[in-house]
């Protein structure tokens, strides 16, 4: 039986062609990101010594994983600042830009404000906020208190500070998905709400029967993105709380146990233990909303 060729119908300087081009892509995707991936899933199973030398481990890190507290606190402090986060930031999200969909006055000027933290360096968002954030001359409570209103310890409290990173999370991440968002809006068509005017649906109802049902796909991606940015949060904890800081324990995220693990107590085998621990949980969490998406994500 003969097999027909799948390249057939093309000549082979075009095949070849082809291939040179994606070729400089490709190897920079195996290069720079499945190598390390490869690497560090090695490094999980390896016990690091002085010098750099290290030797295969087998299960040692995973087993001391599951009985280090240090990895349960911060996988709950990262799913709590993930998911309280996320949640709002894309309904904020949504309803800004929906504002600024509308024709009103300095419409460019509110789009540029909302998009300028995504545009400024993480490092120089977490000082900006830690300075807002102090106890004794932060700007939040030095408003607070002209109404004799004692301000918490913002980044110093372990059962605020959580909360004050949330807030800084959601902040920054507005300005990005608004203009996700904007896009998505824009692509709908006016027909749609033409049609409502005409059965008498007023705006409410459209924004949940129209907007929402048609903007789904667009929400998709963006929570898919955000997710895995949440998961990620490292920038904010280290600049913002600190080692040193009395709610460290009740704010460091996975990455930041890996980052402290890894160059701190140069303890590379567990390190990449934590690492291969993140993409994990970030690889569950995508494949569970790809397969929930066909519940509440309409394409046209």
């Amino acid at each position: 039986m003969k097999v027909k060729n799948k390249w057939g119908r093309y000549k082979k300087s075009d095949v070849s062609w082809a291939f040179l081009m994606i070729a400089p892509n490709v190897l920079g995707l195996a290069f720079f990101f499945m190598w390390p991936i490869i690497q560090t899933i090695y490094f999980s199973f390896t016990k690091w010594g002085d010098f750099g030398t290290y030797k295969w481990a087998g299960l040692i890190n995973y087993q001391r994983m599951l009985q280090d507290p240090n990895i349960w606190s911060a996988l709950k402090n990262t799913s709590q600042y993930t998911f309280i986060s996320v949640p709002i930031g894309i309904a904020l999200s949504i309803f800004i830009a929906v504002l600024l969909n509308q024709k009103i006055r300095y419409l460019s000027l509110y789009r540029t404000l909302y998009f300028l933290p995504v545009v400024t360096m993480p490092a120089a968002i977490a000082m900006v906020w830690r300075w807002m954030y102090n106890s004794d001359y932060g700007l939040i409570n030095q408003f607070l208190s002209i109404f004799s209103i004692k301000g918490p310890g913002w980044i110093i409290d372990p059962h605020v500070a959580p909360f004050s990173l949330i807030m800084v999370g959601i902040w920054s991440s507005i300005g990005y998905n608004m203009i996700i968002f904007l896009a998505g809006l824009q692509g709908i068509s006016k027909s749609y709400y033409e049609a409502a005017d005409i059965d008498g649906a007023n705006p409410f109802v459209q924004f949940f029967r129209i907007t929402l049902p048609v903007l789904s796909p667009t929400i998709f991606f963006a929570t898919i993105i955000s997710l895995i940015n949440a998961f990620q949060v490292f920038d904010l904890i280290w600049m913002m709380i600190g080692e040193k800081n009395a709610s460290i324990s009740a704010t460091q995220s996975l990455v930041y146990l890996f980052y402290k693990q890894a160059f701190i107590l140069s303890d590379k085998g567990y390190a990449a233990g934590i690492a291969v621990l993140l993409f994990v949980i970030i690889l569950v969490v995508t494949v569970v909303q790809m397969r929930l998406q066909k519940k509440w994500v309409h394409y046209e």
